[in-house]
C-alpha cells in the first residue's frame, strides 16, 4: 500500500510543479530565480483563478499523502 502512495506523491509533485510554474507566465525566465519583473498587482480572472485553486488543491493532497505515507509505513 505504502508503494501506492508513493506513485501518487511522485504524480502529485510533478503536477503541483507544473502548476507553479505555469502561474509565472509573462514574468519571463527572471520571474523563475527570483527576481522582480516590477508588474502591477492585479486581480485574478479566468485561467488564472483556475490555476491558483489547482495549485492550492495539490499542495493539499500532497500534504495528506505525505501523512498518509508516514502513517501507513510504520
Amino acid at each position: 500500500m505504502v508503494t501506492y502512495f508513493q506513485i501518487a506523491l511522485i504524480i502529485t509533485s510533478i503536477a503541483l510543479i507544473t502548476s507553479i510554474v505555469l502561474q509565472n507566465k509573462g514574468v519571463g525566465l527572471g520571474g523563475l530565480t527570483g527576481q522582480d519583473a516590477g508588474g502591477v498587482i492585479s486581480a485574478r480572472r479566468g485561467i488564472e483563478k483556475i490555476l491558483f485553486n489547482v495549485t492550492i488543491i495539490l499542495a493539499i493532497v500532497f500534504i495528506a499523502l505525505v501523512l498518509a505515507t508516514i502513517v501507513f509505513s510504520r
